[in-house]
């Protein structure tokens, strides 16, 4: 009986003890200043999912990877989902939000946790030919104090170049150009306009402001011949315009798509989704010339990651996620 009695309060010890752990809290001080998160998808666009890392490779699921917003508006998808931080600290969300949409989905939030109503910016309404409005990222612009939102859209006939060496939608051959457009409170927005055409069919552009210059990322979408690359191109402001193409720099004959770049340390790293490999890639660089692939360091602890986007947070940001449990998404007014 006195074992029993023993063995008893052992259980209960260990199972108080497995439950206190369960809820410790992570204090930020154990990670880095500066940690990373990755905002992407699954599936066909099923809603926002966030990974942690701290030094850039390795990459930790958040909240068991359950999205955190499942998309209401436009075509009721999240693909290619892209966060920034403002100035003030509020997180902008922007999304592909249908296949064939001339809007794009939009959504702030303090904390990643609780977000806004949703919006569809309508940002291709004005063109009634327009097929798509794909890709939308979103950056800051400190020299006027504005935000810039760009995306990829098809709109047959517009531009010659192109018209036969792409994919095809139905009847419609897919030959995109950037457009772009400004707003100061994600309430009003300036009238669409172009904001890159490099003689071809090109999708997913991101930027970054490196010291004086705008560095643009895009993919070369032609099929004949096959290109599906990734390019860059530099500017001195970031509307453009974007010249002084460089040659290729991911794997030749390699299907990429959805990159994004960020700093880290005195790299650039940029990431890829190898969408026919069903897995993801990264290389970096110093100078946008000479880049190491870093694909064989890079580790996902969730599955299927889609066209994701990375971005530079504080410690509290990541240890608030961290400590936040099961995430039922939630809107604030």
């Amino acid at each position: 009986m006195r074992h029993q009695r023993i063995g008893l309060i052992l259980l209960v010890l260990t199972v108080l003890g497995m439950a206190t752990s369960a809820n410790a809290q992570v204090n930020p001080t154990t990670l880095p200043a500066d940690c990373y998160l990755f905002a992407s998808f699954r599936g066909n666009g099923d809603g926002l999912h966030l990974a942690y890392s701290t030094d850039g490779l390795k990459w930790t699921a958040l909240a068991g990877d359950r999205s955190f917003l499942t998309p209401t508006v436009g075509g009721k998808l999240m693909r290619d989902p892209c966060i920034l931080q403002g100035p003030d600290g509020t997180f902008h969300l922007v999304w592909t939000s249908g296949w064939y949409e001339k809007v794009i989905g939009y959504a702030s939030s303090k904390d990643l946790i609780h977000w806004s109503e949703q919006k569809a910016i309508p940002v291709m309404e004005h063109e009634p030919t327009a097929h798509n409005s794909w890709a939308p990222e979103v950056a800051y612009d400190s020299a006027w104090q504005q935000y810039i939102i760009f995306w990829a859209t098809t709109i047959p006939g517009r531009f010659p170049a192109g018209e036969t060496t792409g994919d095809r939608s139905g009847s419609v051959v897919l030959n995109h150009r950037i457009y772009y457009t400004i707003t100061r409170d994600f309430q009003t927005f300036a009238p669409t306009k172009l904001l890159f055409d490099p003689g071809f069919s090109v999708i997913d552009a991101t930027i970054l402001k490196d010291d004086a210059k705008y560095v643009m990322i895009f993919k070369d979408e032609t099929l004949t011949p096959p290109k599906k690359h990734l390019r860059v191109a530099f500017a001195d402001n970031i509307e453009g315009p974007y010249t002084n193409l460089l040659e290729p720099f991911t794997p030749p004959g390699v299907w990429v798509e959805g990159p994004s770049i960020i700093k880290i340390g005195d790299y650039r790293y940029c990431y890829f989704d190898m969408y026919r490999d069903g897995k993801y890639g990264a290389m970096r660089t110093k100078d946008y010339k000479t880049w190491e692939d870093l694909t064989s360091q890079l580790s996902f602890s969730a599955r299927d990651i889609r066209h994701g986007t990375a971005f530079k947070v504080g410690r509290d940001v990541v240890a608030n996620l961290m400590n936040s449990g099961p995430i039922q998404p939630t809107t604030q007014p």
